[in-house]
């Protein structure tokens, strides 16, 4: 792709706040005079917006405001001035009901942050799983240049000499102590070694997949997805990404420019390399729909991903973990790869001002069981499989990866959950009629259902189940899953239970078809017998009567669109508002 750089120097929209000698232009000087700036800070240079998602409540970015002193020290280097904002993080660890219900309202508060205050550019400090689409999402819609700094996954874990994967051994751990096959002590003693580090997941988590979508999209420095968060590389590249970004403003180097249709498949070719979480496909979504012009869709998730063999083999899909993932040279040459393949949009344009292909061709692989070469992968047909059918008529996703083979074919009895607390009250029951030919299905969990759309979807097996050896069965619903989980699990069934889409009326007893090649799920009833059911349907979901929940619920879209707002699509620019005084 071509861009041309903007002339410079040319007035920019912070001065508009701070340029002139009005009233208030003086009054907006001299108030952050307040804090020690000198007068010649206000000459015109790039304002930079570090939009930080530090938070005591969000772990994962407990490191932040650390990481944009290097920000800052960058941006001070390349002749801008840098102000720190904290914003609205999402936390995954603490949001109740889920931080799903929340990356919205980040976004729309973020937004409203960059357009209106004096901004010209901005460093997105993202980490755990919702604050790197939000802050993207904000970006895309006010289109000001914009770099994202992203915090770093924490150290590999450790129990008892086997690598931990946070998330994805909770998970395991969780259903061994019901199998009987380990204890509740043990349980507590693996907790210690499973986040032993500041930093994000250390497996292909949702948020070490988010950091790859960003860099895959152009919208991060190369490199920027795998550094640990505790490695001095991760602190050199916060300070060049504040480096960077004042001559993005410079150059009028835009989310616009960067995150095109090209760019997009790019990052669905490289999530299906990667191994990387079905929460990617949700967010994707939910970005290029603030894009102008980028027509984005599950079809698209299909169309690009079906055929990329996942070649790396990290947890949940495979054995090793973030820092081994950075050793062996980390995404650049997973991008390498897909180039070499020809599954790569060579010239798409990057944060850098060089194409994809120019900051990927040199790199070297320093661990093919790692990042296996193209021939040797996890499996054949990563990505993320898109099925559709009287089930799911605008589709459902399910992660080919992290399934299991002799279940991607099947046909089994449903059982049903008419929500999450109807499954937590049953799972446990011996009386429970479930064995491992059934699918499990949970409604009421969807983007309005839950409300938010929470990661439940992996439902934990029966015990009964599990202490016969069984560690997976199909399931299926309208909720997320964590990107560390892994089973045979369909997702995100669009419409949604509590919108009255076909999920809503199984009844237990049915039987449903699930052909993962075909891309295929069905219910077994007649058309007629489904029409029936669903003019019999009344919703059953908690609502609510006002506050953001309302609105939520009023207002979001399925999640085959990408869960945003429908007030919310689209770009809205930057033009500077009336002013205050």
């Amino acid at each position: 792709m071509t861009f041309t750089p903007a002339k410079w120097p040319r007035k920019l929209r912070s001065q508009e706040w701070y340029g002139g000698n009005s009233r208030d232009t003086i009054y907006h000087r001299g108030w952050m005079k307040n804090q020690g700036y000198p007068h010649d800070l206000f000459d015109g240079r790039p304002i930079i917006g570090i939009m930080n998602t530090w938070s005591d409540l969000t772990p994962c970015n407990g490191h932040l405001r650390e990481l944009a002193e290097k920000v800052k020290a960058g941006i001070w280097e390349a002749g801008g001035f840098p102000v720190e904002v904290p914003v609205f993080s999402a936390s995954e660890n603490t949001f109740r009901p889920t931080a799903m219900m929340f990356r919205n309202l980040a976004a729309l508060s973020i937004e409203e942050q960059l357009r209106g205050q004096p901004i010209d550019g901005a460093v997105l400090m993202v980490g755990c799983d919702k604050t790197t689409p939000s802050l993207l999402m904000a970006a895309a819609s006010c289109d000001v240049p914009s770099i994202v700094v992203t915090g770093g996954p924490m150290l590999n874990g450790y129990f008892r000499g086997e690598r931990v994967g946070s998330g994805t051994h909770l998970w395991k751990f969780s259903e061994a102590v019901k199998a009987g096959e380990m204890t509740q002590e043990e349980f507590l003693e693996a907790e210690q070694g499973m986040s032993r580090s500041t930093g994000t997941c250390n497996t292909m988590g949702t948020a070490s997949t988010m950091a790859s979508m960003a860099e895959a999209l152009g919208m991060a420095l190369s490199g920027n997805a795998a550094i640990p968060a505790v490695d001095s590389r991760r602190r050199v590249m916060a300070q060049m990404s504040g480096r960077r970004i004042v001559q993005m403003v410079k150059d009028d180097l835009k989310p616009s420019d960067i995150m095109t249709k090209q760019a997009f498949e790019n990052a669905i070719r490289t999530n299906g390399a990667i191994g990387g979480s079905t929460n990617a496909v949700i967010h994707l979504l939910a970005i290029a729909g603030r894009v102008q012009g980028v027509d984005l869709t599950l079809d698209d998730w299909d169309r690009c991903g079906r055929d990329v063999e996942t070649i790396v083999n990290l947890m949940p899909s495979g054995e090793y973990l973030m820092e081994e993932f950075f050793y062996a040279g980390g995404l650049p040459v997973v991008i390498k790869r897909l180039g070499e393949a020809g599954l790569l949009h060579k010239d798409a344009l990057t944060v850098s001002g060089q194409t994809m292909w120019d900051e990927v061709k040199d790199v070297l692989n320093h661990n093919e069981d790692v990042i296996r070469p193209v021939g040797k992968g996890l499996t054949p047909q990563g990505g993320i499989a898109v099925l559709r059918g009287n089930l799911a008529p605008n589709g459902a996703v399910l992660k080919p990866s992290a399934a299991s083979p002799h279940l991607m074919q099947h046909k089994g009895r449903a059982v049903v959950f008419e929500d999450i607390d109807d499954y937590k009250a049953k799972i446990e029951d011996p009386d429970l009629d479930i064995d491992e030919t059934c699918v499990m299905v949970l409604k009421n969990c969807g983007p309005k259902g839950y409300p938010g759309m929470s990661e439940v979807g992996n439902m934990g097996l029966p015990p009964k189940v599990l202490q016969k050896g069984i560690t997976d069965m199909v399931r299926i619903s309208d909720a997320r899953m964590s990107g560390t989980a892994y089973g045979t699990v369909i997702l995100h069934t669009s419409p949604e239970a509590a919108a009255g889409g076909p999920l809503a009326v199984v009844r237990n007893g049915d039987m449903i078809e699930v052909d993962v090649a075909a891309r295929r799920v069905h219910l077994d009833i007649s058309d007629e017998e489904l029409a029936a059911r669903l003019a019999e349907w009344t919703p059953a979901h908690e609502q609510f009567e006002s506050g953001y929940g309302w609105l939520h619920q009023q207002h979001v879209e399925g999640a085959d669109t990408g869960a945003d707002l429908d007030f919310l699509k689209g770009c809205r620019g930057n033009a500077v508002g009336k002013d205050a005084h």
